[in-house]
């Protein structure tokens, strides 16, 4: 029997919450009443979380876990589940459900209505934000930022996507082929490596409005590391495309 939805989860050292997001995962895919499977891609974590998700493999058939052994990034991460996976419609999302779980279904109808690859995005007018007080300064800080990144990823790239690392992105099977085939970033970047490479081959990319929670925040010092990364990793693009990697 085919399976018609693959779910890629990137997880590292997320022990303190990761059954439940799995336990989760589990009872809305089984709601949704057709074929899929749950993909778990461990990223050399060194919490602990790795008993845990042998034994949640070992209880469900419908369960795969690839483990890294060591931390290679989350476009490592998400390209392994991506290419192992067998969905004939492939979404990834954050291990802590920054996107409630039935934001997925909206990427699903957009894929079946016929889009090449479905993302969240959370600049719409249409988006919603469920936040905590306590964050409300941070935001704000990393909304500018954001903003500055995709007018780089626009004047540098000129894709026109509003929100390039959103969390929450869907495949065609065909798309997913194409695109993780291809790519090559590891770290912050690589959302932005796959709608380079998917507006290279013509893909149709549509822009989904979702619910967000805000609930956690990288320390200066992470934030201001993945930053200048970011910006580097812009420029590997291009030279990735120039040098044809992307053919």
């Amino acid at each position: 029997m085919s399976v018609r939805l693959s779910l890629i989860i990137p997880s590292y050292n997320s022990a303190a919450f990761i059954a439940d997001t799995l336990a989760g995962a589990l009872a809305f895919l089984e709601r949704r009443g057709e074929t899929y499977e749950l993909i778990v891609v461990d990223d050399g974590s060194a919490d602990g979380s790795a008993p845990l998700l042998s034994d949640l493999a070992a209880r469900h058939c419908s369960v795969r876990v690839i483990r890294n052994g060591a931390n290679r990034g989350k476009g490592h991460a998400v390209r392994a589940g991506m290419l192992q996976s067998s969905g004939e419609r492939v979404i990834f999302t954050d291990a802590d459900l920054a996107y409630p779980l039935t934001e997925i279904d909206k990427i699903v109808r957009a894929l079946d209505a016929g889009a090449d690859l479905a993302i969240a995005d959370r600049t719409s007018p249409r988006s919603q934000y469920h936040m905590s007080p306590a964050f409300f300064s941070y935001l704000y800080t990393r909304h500018v930022l954001s903003r500055m990144f995709n007018l780089a990823v626009r004047g540098w790239l000129g894709l026109e996507v509003r929100d390039c690392q959103a969390g929450l992105k869907g495949f065609s099977r065909a798309a997913a082929d194409i695109v993780f085939s291809r790519q090559r970033l590891e770290g912050f970047a690589f959302d932005v490596e796959l709608l380079f490479i998917a507006r290279r081959f013509k893909l149709d990319v549509r822009q989904i409005p979702v619910e967000f929670r805000y609930f956690s925040e990288p320390s200066t010092v992470d934030f201001l590391r993945e930053s200048f990364c970011a910006v580097r990793d812009l420029v590997r693009v291009r030279l990735n495309a120039a040098t044809g990697r992307y053919a």
